[in-house]
C-alpha cells in the first residue's frame, strides 16, 4: 500500500478532513480556545487571507516512494511520539484535541488543522501519521493534555480526565530551574526539550510528572491548580493555570525562526508515578526558585482600569483610549464580580450595569445588547469561577449588637457549665477539633473506631461522651465498597455495634468542594440523615480533597484562603445545621524531623498558619518510631486544662491505650535492637533443635551448646546456655529423659534430652499394603517427658506430653513472636 494511503485509512477515524471546519470567529474565541494561544512558544491564530489557506490533504503528494532516513535527525520519531503519548495518555478514556500551526518565521501562511484522535491501541501510529503530514507541511503539532467527550470539543470545561502534570520552562536559568524542581518534587517522569532556545542559549523544556490516575471531575481543577503554583514558583508558563492550553508532542518537529529541530525527550522513566494528593502536599512546602518573587505585578496591565473606566465616558467611532466595547464589557466585569462574590444582589447589579451604560457610552448601548453581552459574561465568570457566592441562612441570627461583659458580670456568673460534646473538654459546643496525621499513620482507622464509640456513647481512649451522639461523618478518600470493608472489619463488642448502627452516618469518597453548591447538598443530606433530632458532630476527612479557597481560588497554604474556608464554608454550614454542634477536620501533616515533631508537633499541620489559631481542640497522630507499631496522640486544647499525650496501638484489631511507664526512656534504639537479636538466637535455636532431630540426633543442654557454639551467631557456648534456660523456663523448649526408643542412652543430665513442640526423629516411614497398594505415612514424633518449673527451676513430670502446654502469662511473648 502506498505511504499516503495507509496515512489515510490511519486518520479517517480520527475526525480527520481534507478541509477541516474550523469554528465560527466571535468575541470570545480568543478566551474560550485556548489551543489558539499566543505567546512565544504557541503560534497566534490570526485568519489568514483565503488564498493562502493550507489543508491537510494526504492526496496532494503522489511519491510513493520509500522515505529516506534524515542524517540531520530532525524528522518525526515514531518512538518518542509513542513514549509520550502513553505517559500523557496511558490511562486516559475519550478523545485527544490534536491541533497543527504553520510556526513563525518560515514565510509561509496557514490555516490550523484540527483532529480528535481516540485514546486507545491506534493512538500512537494516528499521532504519527499526523505529524508525518505536518512535518511535510512545515507545521508544529501540539496536544491539549486531558481528554474530551466529542470531536470539536477543546474549551477548559469540556476536559474530562488528565492524568499528568507538567510545567513549561521557557526563560532564565532553565538547568537551575529543573535542578530545584527535582530536588523539592522528586525526579520527574520525563523531560522534553521543546525545541526552543532562551537568550541566555539553554534549551527550553516541559517537566512532566504522570499521575497514578486520571483526575477527573474536581481534581481536574486541582491538577490546573497544581500547574499554575508550579510554574509561578520556578518561574514558567503560566498559561498552563488553563485546561486547555496546548503543549508540543514531544518526537514532533519544530519549525521556528528558520530553525528546524526535534522535539526531544531528555529523560524517561514511564514507571515514576505520583499520587496527586502527595504531589499537591509536596508543591505546597517547595519554596520559590532563587529570583522567582511570588508577589503579583500590578505595573503592568492590557486593560483599562475598572476605577477609570466607572468614570470615563466613552464615544463611539474609537475616538477615547479604549472603545465603547472594551469599556462596556470591564464595567460589566467589575459589577459582575462584585455579583458573584456577594457583595451585591443580581439587582443591584443589573441597576449598576445600566447606570454605567447611560451615564458613560456615548451613545447608549440598546438594553438588548446590555443585557446579551451581560449574561455572556456571566456565564464565562461561573465557568471559571465557580457558582457564586450565597451563604445559606443561618440558624443563628446575627445580633444588632456586639456583646460586651464586665468582669464584674463575668465573675458572678456562676450558672452550670455547657456539656463537653467529648470530655474532657475535648470537643465542646461550637468548638472545632482537628485531627492531623501523615499519610498511612492510621489516622483514619482511629477516626472510624473512635466515632463508632462517641455514636455508641462508649468512652474510647479515654474520651467520653455524656450519651450517644448523632454524627455525620463527610468523608472523601474511600470508595463504597472499601468503606463498608473497614467498616465490616471493626473488632468491636456486637452490643456497642448495635447501639451506633443509626447514629453513625457517612458518605463514600465523594467528587465535590465544600464550595457554596457543595455546602447546600451537605446540608440537605444531614437533614435527610437526623429528620427529627439535631445532629452532635460533623465530621469532614480529610480538609484536602474538600477545600474551597474562596473566589481568589488560594490553596491550603493562604492563609486568606484557609480563613475564608473556615468561617465562609465550615462555620456557615455548622450554624445553619445546628451552631451547637462540634466539628472534627481531618487533616494531613507535612514531613519534619523527629525533633521538630518532639519540640512542637503542631507544626506539623500541612498548609496556612491560620488553621491552628483557629481550632479549638487539636490532635496529631504520628510514630515516634518507625520500626514500631506504637503511636503517639499529641492533644492540644483551648477551652481546657492541658492534657498528656497517649501512647497508642492497636492489639487483636482493637485501639488501645499504653501504659507510658513501659515505655523505654534511654538508649531506645541499642534495646530494640537487642530485643530483636534475642528473638532471632530464640527462632535459629528452635530450628536448629528441629533440623537435627530430622537428621535422628539429640541433644543434651550442655552437647547441644558445645556442639553449636559460634555457629549460626548464637556466639559462645555460656551465651548459648543462658539462651536455653530462658526458653525452658518459657516453655518453648521441655526435655526427654528416656530416649532409649530412638536408640539413645538414658543421660544423668539434671534435666535430659532437650525436645521443642512438634519434633519429629528422622524422616516420615512409607508403608504400602501389598493387597490394596494404599500408601500410609508413620511418624516418630519426640515427646517430652519433663518440663522446668518457671517458679522454682525444678525438673518436673508433663501430665499429658502429646499437649504442648507452656506457662501462663506468656501469651504476650507468642503473640509477638507470630507477629514478628
Amino acid at each position: 500500500m502506498p505511504v499516503l494511503l495507509l496515512g489515510r485509512t490511519l486518520l479517517e477515524p480520527a475526525d480527520m478532513s481534507d478541509a477541516p471546519k474550523d469554528p465560527p470567529e466571535n468575541d470570545d474565541t480568543g478566551k474560550d480556545a485556548t489551543m489558539a494561544h499566543d505567546h512565544d512558544d504557541r503560534p497566534k491564530t490570526t485568519e489568514p487571507p483565503k488564498e493562502n489557506l493550507i489543508h491537510f490533504n494526504p492526496w496532494r503528494d503522489f511519491n510513493d516512494a520509500a522515505p529516506m532516513a534524515d542524517v540531520f535527525g530532525d524528522e518525526p520519531d515514531p518512538e518518542q511520539i509513542a513514549q509520550f503519548m502513553e505517559v500523557v495518555f496511558g490511562y486516559c478514556d475519550g478523545l485527544i484535541p490534536v491541533r497543527s500551526f504553520i510556526d513563525k518565521g518560515q514565510g509561509i501562511d496557514g490555516r490550523p488543522h484540527n483532529i480528535w484522535i481516540e485514546a486507545g491501541d491506534n493512538t500512537t501510529e494516528k499521532m504519527a501519521t499526523f505529524a508525518n503530514w505536518a512535518s511535510r507541511e512545515g507545521a508544529a503539532v501540539y496536544v491539549i493534555p486531558g481528554t474530551v467527550a466529542a470531536a470539536g470539543q477543546a474549551k477548559a470545561a469540556e476536559v474530562l480526565q488528565m492524568q499528568a502534570v507538567v510545567v513549561d520552562i521557557d526563560n532564565g536559568d532553565i538547568a537551575a530551574k529543573r535542578a530545584h524542581l527535582e530536588r523539592h518534587l522528586g525526579p520527574p517522569t520525563m523531560v522534553v526539550e521543546s525545541g526552543g532556545i532562551t537568550a541566555e542559549g539553554q534549551r527550553k523544556a516541559h517537566v512532566w510528572w504522570k499521575l497514578t490516575e486520571p483526575a477527573e471531575a474536581s481534581d481536574l481543577a486541582r491538577v490546573t491548580r497544581l500547574r499554575g503554583d508550579i510554574a509561578a514558583k520556578v518561574g514558567g508558563d503560566m498559561h498552563f493555570r488553563s485546561a486547555h492550553q496546548p503543549i508540543r508532542v514531544a518526537g514532533s518537529v519544530y519549525y521556528k525562526n528558520n530553525l528546524k529541530t526535534q522535539v526531544q525527550i531528555v529523560e524517561l522513566t514511564p514507571e515514576r508515578e505520583r499520587d496527586l494528593g502527595e504531589f499537591i502536599e509536596a508543591v505546597a512546602d517547595m519554596p520559590p526558585a532563587p529570583g522567582v518573587n511570588l508577589a503579583p505585578d500590578f505595573t503592568t496591565t492590557d486593560k483599562p482600569r475598572a476605577d477609570d473606566v466607572l468614570v470615563t465616558p466613552v464615544r463611539e467611532g474609537g475616538q477615547d483610549d479604549w472603545s465603547r466595547f472594551e469599556g462596556a464589557s470591564a464595567a460589566i466585569g467589575y459589577f459582575i464580580r462584585m455579583v458573584h462574590d456577594g457583595r451585591l444582589s443580581k439587582d443591584e447589579g443589573w441597576e449598576a450595569i445600566c447606570g454605567y451604560n447611560a451615564a458613560m457610552l456615548r451613545p447608549q448601548w440598546p438594553v438588548e445588547r446590555l443585557k446579551r453581552e451581560s449574561e455572556r459574561l456571566w456565564a464565562i465568570h461561573v465557568e471559571k469561577h465557580g457558582p457564586p457566592l450565597i451563604r445559606l441562612d443561618s440558624a443563628a441570627p446575627v445580633p444588632d449588637e456586639m456583646p460586651t461583659f464586665t468582669l464584674g458580670a463575668l465573675l458572678d456568673d456562676t450558672t452550670p457549665m455547657p456539656a463537653d460534646i467529648i470530655a474532657p473538654r475535648v470537643l465542646t459546643p461550637g468548638g472545632l477539633l482537628v485531627l492531623g496525621g501523615a499519610p498511612k499513620v492510621g489516622k483514619s482507622d482511629l477516626l472510624i473506631s473512635w466515632l463508632v464509640h462517641m455514636a455508641a456513647g462508649q468512652p474510647f481512649l479515654g474520651f467520653t461522651p455524656p450519651r450517644p451522639l448523632r454524627i455525620f461523618y463527610l468523608q472523601a478518600e474511600i470508595q463504597y465498597h472499601y468503606l463498608r470493608e473497614r467498616m465490616q472489619q471493626i473488632s468491636l463488642p456486637p452490643r456497642l455495634l448495635t447501639a451506633a448502627r443509626d447514629n453513625l452516618v457517612a458518605t463514600p469518597k465523594l467528587k465535590m468542594l465544600l464550595d457554596t453548591e457543595g455546602s447546600v447538598r451537605v446540608a440537605e443530606a444531614i437533614r435527610r440523615a437526623f429528620p427529627a433530632e439535631p445532629i452532635d458532630i460533623i465530621c469532614i476527612d480529610p480538609i484536602r480533597n474538600l477545600f474551597d479557597g474562596g473566589p481568589e481560588g488560594g490553596g491550603e497554604n493562604d492563609n486568606g484562603a484557609m480563613m475564608f474556608f473556615l468561617k465562609d464554608r465550615v462555620e456557615v454550614l455548622r450554624d445553619h445545621i445546628n451552631p451547637d454542634c462540634g466539628v472534627i477536620l481531618v487533616h494531613h501533616t507535612k514531613k519534619l524531623s523527629k525533633q521538630q515533631v518532639k519540640d512542637d508537633p503542631f507544626l506539623a499541620l500541612s498548609g496556612a498558619s491560620a488553621l491552628r489559631g483557629f481550632y479549638t481542640s487539636g490532635l496529631i497522630l504520628h510514630r515516634p518510631d518507625e520500626e514500631s507499631s506504637q503511636r503517639r496522640l499529641e492533644i492540644e486544647l483551648r477551652n481546657g486544662p492541658a492534657l498528656a499525650a497517649k501512647l497508642v496501638d492497636k492489639e487483636n484489631d482493637a485501639w488501645v491505650e499504653i501504659n507510658p511507664m513501659n515505655e523505654r526512656l534511654v538508649r531506645k534504639e541499642v534495646g530494640a535492637k537487642l530485643d530483636a537479636e534475642r528473638l532471632r538466637k530464640h527462632d535459629v535455636i528452635l530450628g536448629m533443635l528441629l533440623d537435627e532431630a530430622v537428621g535422628e540426633r539429640l541433644y543434651t543442654g550442655m552437647q547441644f551448646c558445645e556442639s553449636f557454639e559460634n555457629r549460626g551467631g548464637l556466639g559462645s557456648k555460656h551465651t548459648i546456655r543462658e539462651r536455653l534456660s530462658v526458653l525452658a523456663t518459657k516453655g518453648f523448649v521441655k526435655f526427654l529423659r528416656d530416649p532409649s526408643a530412638f536408640g539413645f542412652p538414658i543421660t544423668r543430665s539434671r534435666f535430659g534430652y532437650l525436645c521443642v513442640e512438634g519434633m519429629q526423629f528422622g524422616a516420615p516411614i512409607e508403608h504400602v499394603d501389598e493387597v490394596t497398594g494404599e500408601v500410609t505415612t508413620e511418624t516418630r514424633p519426640v515427646l517430652p517427658s519433663h518440663f522446668k518449673c518457671p517458679q522454682s527451676g525444678l525438673s518436673l513430670e508433663v501430665e499429658n506430653p502429646a499437649v504442648w502446654v507452656y506457662p501462663e502469662g506468656l501469651d504476650d511473648d507468642l503473640s509477638h513472636m507470630s507477629e514478628a
